[in-house]
């Protein structure tokens, strides 16, 4: 087999990744109010104008809004109220000159009304008759029809991420179901001779599975349906029929441990094996996570990850969470936050590759910055990732930070 060991940036091997990925995704037709997290798959128009009628946004009184033009304490002007607009019922009766009636927030306005005057700046003068103090323009403290959307303008497009107010927005247009692209199922094989399942007791030399749990939460929140394919040993031939057997169910695959290079690689073997173009990558310019495998197969990613644990978390971070958004059309899915932070200790690092270093954040005092504090650990400690507020980012071209320098920390 051919040697694939050479590094590539980040950014480099995701869009090389990418490239041989299906641009298309399957889709299905759920309820709107099941929709939250999920991705459109089509464009959605708004089939009525919203608000579907002029209403006011205050407690007060509609008028024609000529009708207060000068009004003033000193100087009010005078309407005569003819009525009170009824809440979920259309006025029956129209606002004449020098006429107004009384209405309540989200009450709809009276024909001829094109304003609202607040209760605060009226009072009562003779019987059914106000005096207005202050003068109000034509649509003040109201909302036209279609002012919050027009009959036929764009709502959300295709690739759109839902969001809690996305669904309250299709909701009030009448919208109960809507095109989404399906949840990517995603299989996580572990491999390893020292795996046991977490309900086991390790033996000598054997330690519990830790990234098909980690994993499948990292993959959950991107969008995904995590299928645990339990754990193969270090025989190639049953890595590959478990491999194969995976990948056939599902839309993706993630194989934890043995990417390294090493006598006893075999990952590398079986991925190539699995289906053409086959390979892409074979080392990632990051740390922790160098020896990091993209492939595609059949029309299926496939990922090589480390076995350590903040390893893998960290390469399916970069590659694995956005590539499942990308199996869902996601045009821009939820952001990932940072913030700068002042470093409290030196960080070494080395020019061309990326670091990530597990920190704490705490907190900035008066006026000054927050401070990330880096956790130095191993890779295989997953309880640095736990006592973790995010990762500290080392550039490709810096060859290590300086305490006191300003840093990026990427949040959890």
């Amino acid at each position: 087999m051919p040697e694939f060991f050479t590094v590539l940036p980040p950014a480099v091997a995701l869009a090389k990744l990418w490239q041989a990925l299906p641009s298309t995704v399957p889709t299905e037709t759920v309820a709107t109010v099941e929709a939250l997290g999920r991705v459109t798959a089509a464009a959605i128009t708004a089939k009525e104008p919203l608000p579907a009628f002029p209403r006011s946004t205050m407690d007060g009184y509609a008028v024609r809004a000529r009708d207060t033009y000068g009004a003033s304490q000193s100087l009010p002007a005078y309407l005569v109220v003819v009525g009170e607009a009824p809440m979920g019922r259309a006025p029956g009766f129209s606002i004449g000159p020098g006429q107004a009636a009384l209405v309540h927030t989200g009450g709809m306005l009276p024909d001829g009304a094109d304003a609202v005057v607040m209760l605060e700046v009226t009072q009562a003068a003779r019987h059914n008759e106000i005096e207005v103090l202050k003068a109000v323009a034509p649509g003040e403290n109201a909302m036209r029809m279609g002012d919050d959307i027009a009959a036929g303008a764009a709502v959300l497009p295709a690739g759109h991420w839902l969001r809690p107010q996305d669904i309250g927005a299709l909701s009030a247009l009448g919208v109960q179901n809507v095109d989404v692209a399906r949840r990517p199922r995603v299989a996580l094989l572990a491999t390893g001779d020292e795996l046991v399942p977490p309900e086991a007791t390790p033996g000598p030399g054997q330690v519990r599975d830790v990234n098909s749990f980690s994993l499948a939460g990292q993959i959950t929140h991107a969008g995904g349906l995590p299928v645990r394919c339990g754990i193969a040993p270090d025989n190639q031939r049953a890595l590959r029929a478990a491999a194969e057997a995976a990948l056939t169910e599902t839309e993706a695959l993630v194989l934890s441990a043995g990417s390294s290079v090493s006598v006893r690689d075999m990952s590398a073997a079986v991925v190539q094996s699995l289906g053409a173009p086959g390979i892409l990558v074979h080392g990632v310019a990051v740390k922790p996570g160098k020896p990091t495998i993209l492939a595609v197969a059949g029309g299926k990613p496939v990922f090589g990850l480390p076995g350590n644990p903040v390893s893998a978390m960290v390469i399916a971070d970069l590659f694995v969470v956005p590539t499942v958004w990308r199996l869902q059309g996601a045009l821009h899915p939820p952001r990932r936050h940072s913030v700068q932070a002042r470093l409290s200790h030196n960080l070494a690092s080395q020019t061309g590759r990326v670091d990530y270093v597990p920190a704490r954040l705490r907190p900035a005092e008066p006026g000054g910055e927050p401070v990330a504090e880096p956790i130095f650990g191993q890779s295989n400690q997953i309880f640095t990732m736990v006592a973790a507020d995010g990762m500290i980012i080392v550039p490709l071209d810096a060859t290590g930070l300086s305490a006191g320098d300003m840093v990026e920390v990427r949040l959890f």
